[in-house]
């Protein structure tokens, strides 16, 4: 088990996680719960119920003309 301590950054309180359980992208956001004495962090999960509404609010011509062409080019045979 890895260990590292809590410290004050401004008027937070941080923790470095180790290297050899970081995330690897430096940009992940991050959702923090308690539960009990614990912390549990993990990537913020993305929720497909807005997609709908997000999709409610393109034009009604959105598309209307397609994609335009969608020729794949020929590939080698395996």
């Amino acid at each position: 088990m890895l260990t590292t301590r809590a410290f004050k950054n401004g008027n937070s309180q941080a923790v470095r996680i180790p290297a050899a359980i970081a995330y690897p992208d430096m940009d992940t956001e991050l959702e923090i719960e308690r539960i009990g004495d614990e912390l549990r962090l993990r990537p913020v999960r993305r929720d497909l119920g807005d997609v709908l509404s997000i999709f409610a609010s393109f034009s009604e011509d959105f598309m209307q003309e397609g994609r335009g062409s969608q020729e794949q080019s020929p590939r080698k045979a395996l």
